[in-house]
């Protein structure tokens, strides 16, 4: 077995290392991870920060998208990750919430580019019905990057989805045997067992 298995301390710091990567690296297979909300629906979400002690996840949303409704000012989130490389799958469930408007939601707008924040000018919400295969995009910023003057009205339908982890399941998977633990966030941090795979 790895060694850096060995302690929970070193699981827990090995899953935020690999959550963290995932947030700044596209080239992770952890930076598009599966999010499901209370009503069971799932989708695959791009992962835009994890707090160094796994406290806070965040991801970019449409505001007018149903996840957004069901999740609001707060509602049960599950997240799923798996690296197949390094042989790990990260399950969260945690608290989530909506943020349109404040300091967080204004900073992740600011720093995304042009291209990404171009989504959030779809002239329908998410999950609108449409008559054939459309992006949803004014015909003027189809296929090109837009200029901030056109961008302005995109920040109204933008949003953050922040999910607060209460839990982790953390399976390492390993031809001699798997590895499991788990791990609960109280009032003094994250309290791990080991359970069986």
């Amino acid at each position: 077995m790895n060694e850096v298995f060995q302690s929970l301390d070193m699981v827990l710091a090995d899953a935020a290392a690999h959550l963290q990567r995932a947030a700044r690296d596209r080239r992770s297979p952890m930076h598009v991870p599966v999010v499901g909300t209370a009503d069971g629906d799932l989708r695959m979400m791009v992962l835009r920060d994890c707090a160094p002690d796994l406290g806070l996840l965040r991801f970019h949303t449409d505001a007018r998208s149903a996840k957004a409704g069901v999740i609001a000012d707060g509602a049960p989130v599950s997240v799923l990750a798996f690296d197949p490389e390094a042989k790990l799958q990260l399950r969260l469930r945690g608290m989530g919430r909506i943020e349109q408007q404040g300091p967080v939601a204004d900073a992740a707008w600011a720093a995304a580019t042009p291209y990404a924040r171009r989504c959030y000018l779809a002239e329908a919400g998410p999950g609108t019905p449409a008559d054939g295969p459309c992006s949803g995009l004014p015909t003027e910023v189809e296929g090109a990057k837009p200029d901030e003057a056109q961008l302005l009205p995109a920040r109204d339908n933008f949003a953050v989805l922040l999910i607060e982890p209460e839990r982790i399941d953390w399976l390492y998977l390993a031809h001699n045997g798997h590895r499991r633990a788990q791990f609960a966030r109280g009032q003094d941090g994250w309290q791990g067992a080991w359970v069986v795979p």
